[in-house]
């Protein structure tokens, strides 16, 4: 009976001390951060929900990771991609976009995070090479996305099983994005000012490759 009495109480005391870190977790301040470009600055969020990539992404801003990188591959109405540090000194004729520190971060997909307008994500290798959805170790992208309708969320909603909530879908009718995207990629920030930035760097003139004629480098900053 008292070895029954114990287990009971250690299940109490883990199941508190799991609710408290959860709450302290929640409640933490969202580290901010600055994106500067030639086209703008934008203000984001990294969200705690997603502690291995935020944390990942704070220790590479902090190490200069990110300085003098470029947007090295933009697609109008769909996202802005950085974090290759192979496009720091691009040689001529040089693909893109598989640079980076040399290990993949486990994916943190939230269902609760989404592709809307300003959306900041990990980029990762295909399922084929990747059926874990692991992250790449520092390419990120943003989300531009386009416009959505009711129609297009009910059509994302059958063919990727999506159950989108309420305040998805205002923020996807109002904003727009890349619905499409959701659950199979790891969302761990959002910009917050600065969207028009995102349309302005997506819509540059780009060759074959979706590489922006005119470098648009990167240079990133922890606010607080």
């Amino acid at each position: 009976m008292q070895n029954k009495d114990n287990n009971i109480m250690k299940l109490i005391i883990t199941t508190f001390l799991s609710l408290l870190i959860t709450c302290f977790t929640y409640s933490q301040e969202r580290t901010r951060i600055k994106i500067t470009t030639i086209h703008g600055n934008m203000i984001a969020e990294l969200y705690n929900e997603t502690p291995q990539h935020r944390d990942n992404f704070i220790k590479l801003i902090k190490e200069g990771f990110y300085e003098g990188t470029l947007f090295h591959r933009v697609i109008p109405r769909f996202m802005i991609q950085g974090g290759d540090p192979n496009s720091r000194d691009k040689k001529p004729k040089e693909k893109l976009g598989n640079g980076g520190p040399g290990y993949t971060i486990p994916s943190e997909i939230r269902r609760k995070f989404f592709h809307k307008k300003g959306a900041i994500a990990a980029a990762r290798m295909p399922d084929g090479v990747n059926p874990n959805k692991e992250s790449s170790g520092s390419q990120f992208y943003i989300v531009d996305g386009a416009a959505v309708d009711k129609k297009s969320l009910d059509m994302y909603s059958e063919r990727y099983g999506i159950n989108f909530t309420d305040k998805q879908k205002e923020a996807y009718l109002k904003l727009g994005g890349a619905p499409h995207l959701d659950g199979g990629y790891t969302v761990f920030g959002e910009v917050i000012e600065g969207l028009e930035v995102i349309s302005r760097i997506s819509n540059a003139k780009r060759d074959n490759n979706n590489l922006p004629i005119e470098r648009i480098s990167i240079s990133i900053s922890i606010i607080n």
